[in-house]
């Protein structure tokens, strides 16, 4: 399963809000949402644009537990 960090990072951030994300990452508020709740598991591509977007490594925002 694919865990992640978002929620955590984006009020480290100044509260960034889901749709300032999505801004940033190129993908919908309604994405970051279903990301945060665990319902979606982005594209590569897609969790490297987060990972950007927070200016930390892919490790810092997603991680794998079995």
């Amino acid at each position: 399963m694919i865990r992640n960090s978002i929620r955590r990072l984006r009020f480290e951030r100044g509260e960034m809000t889901q749709e300032e994300l999505g801004r940033l990452a190129g993908c919908t508020r309604q994405t970051v949402i279903a990301l945060e709740q665990g319902r979606y598991v982005p594209s590569l591509e897609l969790a490297f644009r987060i990972a950007r977007a927070f200016d930390v490594s892919l490790e810092d925002v997603f991680r794998y537990e079995e």
